[in-house]
């Protein structure tokens, strides 16, 4: 079950037509949920998906990364990183966000 810091943040994403944080943005995230996995007790933890930045993966639709970034941040609060993502997502300045005019 989600909890309300996670629908709270999804519901914050999705504000002013955005649709995931710019590839270096979005970069940083997955590092910081790479990290908490990696510092994760829990065998066979896994990691999170990656980021739909790199090559072709950029050109997929709005809906495939709005959908991945949902994954990340549903991942972050499943392993107890949800504060740290929160924190981080809330401070990507606008410009560096995609938008769905963009």
């Amino acid at each position: 079950m989600a909890s309300d810091q996670l629908l709270a943040l999804l519901e914050y994403v999705q504000q002013n037509g955005r649709i995931c944080p710019q590839p270096k943005a979005w970069d940083r995230l997955w590092k910081l949920l790479s990290k908490q996995a990696r510092g994760s007790s829990e065998l066979n933890d896994g990691q999170p998906p990656a980021p739909l930045i790199l090559g072709a993966w950029w050109h997929t639709t709005g809906l495939d990364k709005m959908l991945r970034l949902r994954e990340h941040m549903e991942w972050a609060d499943a392993h107890g990183a949800i504060d740290i993502v929160d924190a981080y997502v809330r401070a990507i300045p606008e410009e560096d966000w995609f938008h769905g005019r963009d």
